[in-house]
């Protein structure tokens, strides 16, 4: 059906990637009905609950707001059909949606995918296409389909990885871009004029959930690949190794280009601000920022004048 006019939307999101696409949505000419966020979660060393990103630009804008603990729970379904919304839109929401809801909107729902699809379906497409070293990235507008991340593409925008860029900077500007993208797709889709194209399934790749583990340093990787790790396992757990028996978080790393001869996980250099360690292909990894466990980040010549480096000591993993 054509509907020219003003839709009703019930907004799915949570962190702070998915709140350019709310604001977005709410200074357009359509109506979010409700927000739905995940559940408040204690935070810092008070435990205090403290409000997600969504929900507090919702109350700001005076949205309703709805978190429920179980969405597949029959009462917030039926809550969410008497907001009778006309398209539901996700962006990093963080749970599977199930196929009552998926029924729910007349138009269906579409997410705000931080890829470009079929590239790294999944809950970590930012952080794993910079860990790969991918050159480039971008947004995918998409149907909402019970496979993961398989609905059809309404729109694709594309940006390039910087080759020292965190997954941190790429994400934050994605968040940006999608919210473009997004108001382009539902503009469409009150018009009629959307077109949905298929994912050609032989090029799937996924992007699974990050854990703690990966970050432990593993200096039997060429220097790339472990400075491509430093930039997309922020901003957490962030890369980790032992140095006196103390675990160290690095932040922000360079490949030298440069030559040794050392063992991976050695220090070739250790003065002023170079720090620098072996890695697996006899190139050196550049320690630019680092982190004490429990202290404040540090250039490397804070780091080396408070804790004495010398070349030939082991890196070890955390």
């Amino acid at each position: 059906m054509v509907t020219a006019g003003p839709l009703r939307i019930a907004y799915f999101g949570t962190p702070d990637f998915a709140v350019p696409s709310l604001r977005r949505l709410l200074a357009s000419r359509h109506t979010v009905v409700v927000v739905v966020s995940q559940p408040d979660r204690p935070k810092g060393r008070g435990h205090h609950l403290v409000s997600t990103p969504t929900k507090t630009v919702a109350v700001d804008a005076h949205v309703d707001v709805r978190q429920p603990d179980r969405i597949r729970d029959e009462a917030f379904l039926g809550e969410l059909a008497s907001f009778q919304p006309d398209l539901g839109v996700v962006a990093a929401y963080g749970k599977i949606l199930p196929e009552a809801l998926l029924q729910l909107p007349r138009l269906g729902l579409i997410n705000v995918h931080a890829s470009v699809l079929p590239r790294w379906r999944g809950a970590a497409p930012v952080h794993r296409a910079v860990i790969a070293g991918d050159a480039e990235t971008g947004v995918t507008i998409m149907r909402v389909v019970k496979a993961l991340d398989a609905g059809g593409m309404f729109l694709i925008r594309r940006r390039p990885i910087g080759p020292d860029e965190t997954s941190t900077e790429v994400e934050r500007d994605l968040a940006e871009l999608g919210a473009e993208a997004l108001i382009e797709v539902v503009e469409g889709l009150a018009e009629g004029t959307a077109v949905e194209t298929p994912q050609d399934e032989s090029q799937v790749t996924y992007a699974p959930k990050i854990v703690k583990t990966e970050g432990a340093i593993d200096w039997t990787l060429s220097a790339t690949a472990i400075h491509n790790l430093v930039r997309g396992l922020q901003p957490w757990p962030l890369v980790s190794g032992r140095f006196h028996g103390k675990r160290v978080l690095i932040h922000r790393t360079a490949v030298s280009t440069e030559q040794t001869s050392a063992q991976a996980g050695v220090v070739a250099r250790a003065d002023a601000d170079h720090f620098e360690i072996a890695g697996g292909d006899g190139r050196l990894v550049r320690i630019l920022e680092i982190q004490p466990e429990g202290r404040r980040v540090m250039t490397a010549r804070e780091f080396l004048s408070g804790h004495p480096v010398e070349a030939g000591t082991r890196i070890e993993p955390a």
